[in-house]
């Protein structure tokens, strides 16, 4: 994809995002994610450096303040967004256009994803199948223990499977690196397992 930002933008936006009052850098970050709807999250050692220049140019004051620093804008910070008030006006509309190629690009990658997802499951649902057929174990005397232990053992399959994945999720948000591909991929993949194991139960 190409660059969110020319040169010299993202140091305009920051500004415009200060406008509405002190934040921490992580907030400012935060912000321009929400702004992109997901498809753009700079990282710290973009936002920090900025900052600091901002900073250095007297457009921007920090307070630093137990382990949290905030940015606020200067009296030099206001009439800079004031003089380059259409400029930010046409950056605006370059975020919209920008957006939206990029949740189209998404879209066209969840797509793709989901067509491999599906042709893999479908070659794994198959191969299971045949293993099943090929060690098909005798018929059990009792029908109903014999059901029980088999729904016990897909229980604790579940089980892992929901506590794994609990865990690498909450590992990616701690790092800020869950993207909507990531809810748009799960949900794929349980909806096409849930129809193949559910045609099992039939």
């Amino acid at each position: 994809m190409a660059p969110v930002f020319a040169h010299g933008q993202l140091r305009l936006y920051l500004l415009s995002l200060l406008e509405s009052g002190p934040k921490h850098g992580y907030e400012l970050i935060t912000a321009l994610s929400d702004r992109f709807g997901g498809t753009y999250r700079p990282s710290a050692g973009t936002i920090y450096p900025r900052l600091a220049r901002l900073e250095e140019e007297g457009l921007v004051v920090r307070v630093d303040q137990e382990r949290k620093s905030t940015y606020s804008l200067t009296d030099a910070g206001r009439a800079e967004l004031a003089a380059r008030e259409a400029d930010l006006a046409d950056l605006e509309e370059g975020i919209a256009d920008t957006v939206r190629d990029r949740a189209a690009s998404v879209r066209a990658d969840v797509r793709g994803e989901m067509r491999g997802l599906r042709a893999d499951l479908a070659a794994a649902a198959q191969q299971a199948r045949a293993t099943a057929v090929q060690h098909q174990p005798p018929a059990p005397t009792d029908a109903h223990a014999a059901s029980h232990v088999r729904r016990t053992d897909a229980e604790a399959m579940l089980g892992r499977f929901r506590d794994e994945l609990r865990a690498d999720l909450r590992r990616a948000d701690a790092g800020g690196k869950v993207e909507q591909l990531t809810v748009d991929t799960l949900r794929t993949v349980l909806d096409t397992a849930l129809a193949a194991v559910r045609q099992t139960l039939r």
